[in-house]
């Protein structure tokens, strides 16, 4: 998850992209009320009962004025070209704390 205008960057390793996975974990991150832009994954679907909700299909196009998830995803380019880079190789057993290296050299940056 980041948090637009110079948030911080939260990530959690998680055991799939289901509902029942990725909804209690946004609604543990994100105070209730909040924005919150998603892409059309049918696991945010459940989110609108608390949250203002802008939705990007990515088959139709990536930005609609405010409504996009270029920012996470440049997050996760820059993780993957850095272990690809760096590190070529990540154990499972590890992977926390190549997300917490790379969550706090970017957040760190920004502030």
């Amino acid at each position: 998850m980041l948090e637009r205008h110079g948030g911080e960057v939260r990530c959690h390793i998680v055991p799939g992209t289901s509902t029942d996975i990725l909804d209690p974990r946004v609604r543990q991150n994100v105070e209730a009320g909040s924005t919150v832009y998603t892409d059309k994954h049918s696991a945010y679907e459940k989110l609108d009962d608390a949250f203002v909700r802008g939705v990007i299909n990515h088959a139709e196009r990536y930005v609609d004025g405010q409504i996009h998830t270029q920012g996470i995803e440049n997050f996760w380019a820059l993780l993957k070209r850095s272990i690809r880079g760096t590190y070529v190789s990540v154990e499972p057993f590890h992977l926390f704390r190549y997300l917490d290296e790379q969550t706090f050299s970017q957040y760190s940056q920004r502030n």
